[in-house]
């Protein structure tokens, strides 16, 4: 069986999300900056990685963390200057390490220049950059929910006008439908590839065509409805795409993910197809929401552990189905998510390592690209909530004051337990850089409590210890980058009878990889290595015990095919 993909840059890359808040900070101010992020270059060096994804570092009011931009061409004042950013940048490709930028484009800030100019009247040339619609029965126009609680439309004293905001209402939604906007999207786009940038991650990108008829959606938890059919995957969003693609993606060697809400694999061979008329591949959600609804609290808020059977399905689904027709984006974690580690692995002191080591080989033998979070290569675990006041992001708090203080839906103790499990917080405590005050993260008061663990979970402590799981990281990235067959092989999934055990093999020409994962703190039964050929390319255990997998021990063995 030989390479039938078309070979990429990257494909065979494994890129690093950094999430410049709370990365490094070198200043002081408690705030992680660009500068710390060129500090802490050779670290990422040595860990092997190809690319940095740096979430949006414009400037920006903060609502969302920097998700709610007001110029596009400008850096955050936290963050530091433009110069800073092109020091980044010449730094990084000194060492070979691309740098991939969050575009940020289905809404803008409420401060940005547009939007201002915007709200002003109903004849401003801005206007119909942003969706303005009528009251309706002297209410919202519909009633959609924000992603961030409430409703997704705002009142605007000066025209008596609603504008949409699928997030923050600081975050009004671009109208794509106007050319204009496409216009000045594509050539800020521009501005930045020919500054040097080597790709984009594109926030939201499957909600930039709504259904112009703006429909009530079907009401959820008793209050609002739900957007999701009008805005995801809209009728219009894989023109616009393609249109982005002629005008922009197509004159670079970029790489390119879109943040799909709601895609499906159909979907998905259009936005990531082989021909690359849009991009390169697409971030889908359904391995990080498996629960039914009656094991959730209310809306995605959930204590509850997803079951090997379910994730699996799901990944296998987009393994096969793909197969041949677009590329995979792998990942278990981002600022979006919990912790790997706590959410599908065992955080406990006994099990961390071990099990955030079969964790990542699960993902990074399968095929696709692997994407690692900042603090995943160390084993950093979820935080806890004592508070709503341990909070920062607004989707929390959101939360948190219409199920519990305003609607009295949800005790709060039950909403603090949801927090520890699946809050988006969980991802933005500080990087864990050594054992000192704040873990090395500041020397001023951090902008989010650094996780208390950090004594004992750090980075300095991890490049002393040759068995972490920064050295395991740092091995199956090379693996990726010695072997095609991890990259390019063809993946068959394995024992899928199978409810504790991960399995699977990909090939490749004469070459047969097998990869198994117990995903459970028990030993269990496992026939797929008993004749022990082939060459062990890694394995989180140094002993195995014959046709037996240990708690949470993962195997990858090649050999020749039979």
């Amino acid at each position: 069986m030989q390479i039938t993909d078309k070979k990429a840059w990257w494909k065979e890359a494994v890129i690093y999300q950094i999430y410049p808040r709370s990365f490094a900070d070198s200043n002081g101010d408690g705030i992680g900056d660009i500068e710390g992020i060129t500090q802490h270059l050779p670290y990422l060096e040595k860990l092997g990685i190809d690319v940095i994804w740096l979430s949006p570092v414009y400037r920006s009011p903060n609502d969302d963390n920097g998700y709610d931009i007001s110029d596009y061409r400008d850096i955050m004042t936290d963050f530091g200057t433009m110069e800073d950013f092109d020091r980044m940048l010449a730094e990084a490709h000194r060492r070979n390490i691309k740098i991939v930028m969050d575009l940020v484009v289905n809404h803008t800030s409420d401060e940005h220049t547009w939007f201002v100019e915007s709200r002003k009247s109903k004849d401003n040339p801005y206007r119909d950059y942003y969706i303005w619609k009528e009251p309706r029965d002297g209410k919202e126009p519909n009633n959609w929910e924000s992603c961030f609680s409430g409703s997704a439309w705002q009142y605007d004293e000066a025209t008596k006008m609603y504008y949409l905001h699928c997030f923050s209402k600081k975050q009004p939604d671009l109208n794509w439908e106007n050319e204009k906007v496409r216009d000045e999207v594509f050539d800020m786009m521009t501005w930045w590839c020919e500054k040097g940038i080597d790709g984009f991650r594109m926030d939201v990108i499957s909600m930039i065509s709504k259904d112009q008829a703006f429909p009530d959606g079907v009401v959820r938890d008793g209050i609002y409805g739900d957007f999701g059919p009008y805005v995801c995957n809209g009728p219009r969003v894989h023109e616009f795409l393609q249109e982005m693609n002629r005008r922009v993606l197509s004159k670079y060697d970029l790489l390119t993910v879109g943040e799909a809400a709601g895609v499906t694999i159909d979907e998905a061979k259009k936005y990531a197809n082989n021909e690359g008329t849009e991009l390169g591949m697409v971030f889908h959600f359904e391995h990080t929401d498996t629960l039914e609804p009656s094991q959730k609290v209310v809306g995605k808020w959930t204590y509850q552990k997803p079951e090997l059977a379910n994730v699996r399905a799901i990944l296998n689904k987009w393994q096969t189905q793909l197969e041949g027709q677009a590329w995979n984006s792998l990942y278990w974690d981002n600022h979006d998510q919990p912790r790997a580690v706590s959410r599908f692995g065992n955080d406990s002191p006994r099990c961390r390592v071990v099990s955030a080591k079969m964790l990542a080989t699960c993902l990074h033998m399968m095929k696709g690209t692997p994407y690692i979070y900042q603090g995943e290569e160390i084993g950093m675990t979820n935080t806890r909530f004592s508070s709503l006041e341990d909070c920062r992001d607004i989707e929390e708090i959101n939360a948190y004051n219409q199920y519990v203080v305003e609607h009295k839906m949800v005790p709060a103790g039950t909403m603090l337990r949801c927090f520890d499990a699946v809050a988006r917080d969980n991802a933005r405590t500080p990087m864990q850089w050594d054992g000192s005050v704040n873990a090395g993260f500041t020397t001023g008061t951090p902008w989010i409590p650094v996780n208390p663990n950090y004594t004992q979970i750090n980075a300095e402590a991890a490049l002393a210890d040759p068995d972490s799981v920064f050295y395991y990281y740092q091995k199956l990235i090379a693996l990726r980058h010695e072997n095609p067959i991890i990259v390019y092989g063809v993946f068959e999934p394995l024992l899928m009878a199978s409810d504790v055990i991960y399995a699977y093999a990909r090939h490749l020409g004469n070459q047969v990889l097998t990869v198994a994962c117990n995903w459970t703190d028990q030993e269990q039964p496992c026939t797929l290595f008993k004749e022990e050929t082939g060459r062990e390319l890694i394995s989180n255990y140094k002993q195995h015990k014959p046709g037996l997998l240990q708690p949470y021990e993962a195997r990858v063995i090649l050999r020749d095919a039979d």
